[in-house]
């Protein structure tokens, strides 16, 4: 079958495209079912919600190698022909290998972040796009030029954040900007 992922940065309808694929699975009478990282409670515990409101149940599941067993386990068991993982960066490196042998009997459409605050690549995007059969890029609108936005800025009381801030922070428009290459702030 397919590997595919869907990357981009924060506001570019990764959540969205992943949501409609699936759903276009499930309408041809197949069975999907979406996966998202437990610890994102933004919007809810058991949906994946984008920011403008979209909905679809998931599992929730934990960031850990026993989470990743998890969708293996729910995959072969569930029977599932299409698999839809929300963002796959925030899974651990053991998630690629399995969304990879998965692939070869289903399709399995991931979406993730392509780099974090700092602008450095999340390593479990990039690896799981270059063992990827189609890869989606998607950009937003940059929130100060209106160009084409690639990156993600985090804010801090309206500033970019530090450099030694967490890497993971689950936000929303409260806390995060699309912004292109010649906006972005890079963190000091």
């Amino acid at each position: 079958m397919t590997l595919e992922i869907i990357i981009g940065p924060m506001f570019s309808g990764k959540t969205s495209e992943l949501i409609r694929l699936v759903e276009r699975e499930v309408y041809a009478k197949k069975k999907g079912a979406i996966f998202k990282i437990d610890f994102d409670k933004r919007y809810s515990e058991m949906q994946v919600v984008t920011h403008n409101g979209l909905r679809y149940d998931a599992y929730s599941i934990s960031s850990t190698d026993e989470g990743v067993r998890r969708v293996e386990e729910v995959a072969e068991s569930g029977g599932l022909d299409a698999i839809g993982v929300d963002e796959v960066n925030f899974f651990p490196r053991s998630i690629v290998g399995l969304l990879d042998r998965l692939a070869g009997a289903r399709r399995v459409i991931a979406c993730g972040l392509n780099l974090d605050f700092r602008a450095e690549p999340f390593p479990t995007t990039m690896e799981l796009a270059a063992r990827a059969d189609r890869v989606r890029y998607l950009s937003a609108v940059c929130v100060v030029c209106g160009q084409e936005a690639t990156r993600t800025q985090r804010l801090l009381a309206g500033k970019p954040a530090p450099r030694d801030s967490p890497l993971i922070v689950v936000g929303g428009k409260d806390m995060y900007e699309p912004r292109c290459r010649a906006c972005y702030v890079s963190p000091s």
